[in-house]
């Protein structure tokens, strides 16, 4: 439906064993289902784990899915949530930007290359020609999950679409976006050969209806979303198969971080959703990915939402796409240079506390450093990191 509706794109995201909150576990099999029901959609890993994957996996399940959807393929890559995911592969979670970082290393070249053998830290492999090729040349964009929000500056130096959350607000989105294209074009800090993706994604939550009232009535989806990922981040997997993250939520209901979280959402008449969008596109961002399916939101809902959006409020935006275009033709031309403005008043995502904010791998190792001069182990301030 939402192919022919006219929406650009369908990101599914690889999480495992986080009950109730995700149930994406193979997002290649569901998106070569959905390669098969579609004509125009882009169809994007947001994201693959790299950390969770074999190299080789990953670069023939994406070609794979290339082929079969006709070069539709956006492949976002990212590093895994926590120990709730990595631990039971056997990754620690202080190694993973390094093995993320590796692991880009050795994917990309095997789209290209019919001859490629790899020597890194964690992973050694001999020469191979890794088949098939993808149908889009060189290969599919790249995207990089940023759920730490200074991984944003990052994705501008490597050169790959930011795939985040929604911005604490419209003031916010414009200081990460000048901060994004000024890392992009002034610290160029490539991972390997591949071209540039000059794009930044914002995930928000999403119910539109005809009235606010009604969307904020159907939006639980949204706001389950949100206190299932600050209670991953706080608690991880408690108690596998016995527990009820519904039941839990029912008590974190009326709550002020539940009104803050509507609050950031896309959520609302057609209208009030369209006076929030025009904030963001007036700030550049180039793509909101919009987040209903969550929680108990129905089926019937959710459509009826994407119907109305795209009746009512989509057009309006895919009319005015030429002049984000031109926008971004004159700063990557460096016709219009951006402004650097300050971000550190705007260092978290609206939905994220002190709980679930990642920490960036220096600030890891100093505090893992800290915890061992104070007389911890390594176990102990790996609990901590994660």
């Amino acid at each position: 439906m939402a192919d022919r509706l006219g929406y650009d794109y369908a990101w599914a995201v690889e999480h495992h064993f986080l009950e109730e909150y995700s149930h994406c576990a193979a997002p290649e099999v569901f998106l070569g289902a959905a390669s098969q029901r579609t004509k125009d959609i882009r169809l994007g890993h947001g994201v693959i784990q790299t950390t969770t994957n074999q190299p080789h996996r990953v670069a023939e399940k994406v070609a794979t899915l290339d082929l079969l959807s006709g070069g539709r393929v956006e492949l976002g890559m990212g590093e895994g949530a926590g120990p709730a995911e990595l631990h039971p592969f056997g990754v620690q979670v202080r190694s993973k930007r390094d093995r993320w970082e590796e692991a880009v290393k050795a994917i990309i070249p095997m789209f290209t290359k019919t001859d490629w053998e790899f020597h890194g830290e964690f992973h050694d492999f001999p020469a191979r020609n890794v088949v098939p090729k993808p149908y889009q040349k060189p290969h599919p964009p790249l995207w990089v999950a940023c759920s730490n929000i200074q991984t944003i500056a990052n994705a501008g130096e490597w050169g790959m679409g930011a795939l985040g959350f929604t911005f604490v607000s419209p003031e916010a989105a414009r200081a990460w976006v000048h901060r994004y294209y000024n890392a992009l074009l002034n610290q160029p800090n490539r991972l390997c050969e591949y071209p540039e993706n000059p794009n930044i994604a914002m995930v928000n939550g999403f119910m539109c209806a005809e009235t606010d009232e009604e969307a904020r009535e159907k939006a639980s989806g949204w706001t389950f979303f949100v206190f299932a990922l600050g209670y991953y981040g706080r608690k991880g997997i408690e108690a596998p198969g016995t527990g009820d993250l519904w039941a839990a939520y029912q008590d974190w209901r009326g709550s002020e971080q539940e009104a803050k979280a509507l609050e950031s959402g896309l959520i609302g008449s057609p209208e009030t959703i369209r006076e929030r969008l025009r904030m963001f596109e007036a700030a550049h961002v180039d793509q909101i990915i919009l987040l209903n399916q969550a929680g108990k939101t129905s089926h019937q809902d959710i459509c009826d939402s994407l119907e109305l959006f795209a009746k009512e409020v989509m057009p309006e935006f895919h009319e005015r796409q030429p002049e984000q275009d031109a926008w971004k033709a004159d700063v990557m031309n460096r016709r219009l240079m951006l402004e650097d403005i300050d971000t550190e008043g705007y260092n978290i995502f609206s939905h994220q506390n002190k709980d679930i904010v990642r920490l960036s791998p220096d600030e890891l190792k100093a505090m893992m450093a800290a915890k061992e001069a104070a007389g911890n182990g390594g176990d102990k301030a790996e609990a901590a990191g994660d």
